[in-house]
């Protein structure tokens, strides 16, 4: 009983990696709806810069995408963690084998 029990924390990851990538999927859409809505609050308008867009300045482009990041970053960590310990909960064993970060 032990093999089978190590065979299945083996299996685990595998069996997360279309888990992770529609929460990873999720977090992205969310987060961009987020940051979409934080824009319109700060600057009053619909669309955010562009790096392309010629009539932007620099600090108006780089305080969008620090923005963008910052949103990205906090909801995608919230998403993955909220999934893991779904996991882990459900199953009794975490997603991913060691301790390591994202990649």
């Amino acid at each position: 009983m032990a093999k089978k029990s190590k065979k299945a924390k083996k299996k685990l990851p595998l069996a997360y990696k279309p888990i992770g990538f529609a929460l990873g999927w999720t977090s992205g859409t969310m987060a961009g709806m987020a940051f979409q809505k934080t824009w319109k609050v700060i600057k009053k308008e619909d669309n955010a810069p562009d790096a392309l867009d010629r009539d932007r300045g620099w600090g108006e482009i780089l305080l969008a995408a620090a923005i963008q990041g910052a949103i990205f970053a906090v909801v995608r960590s919230a998403v993955d963690r909220a999934g893991a310990k779904a996991i882990e909960r459900s199953t009794g064993t975490w997603p991913v084998p060691d301790q390591g970060g994202r990649d």
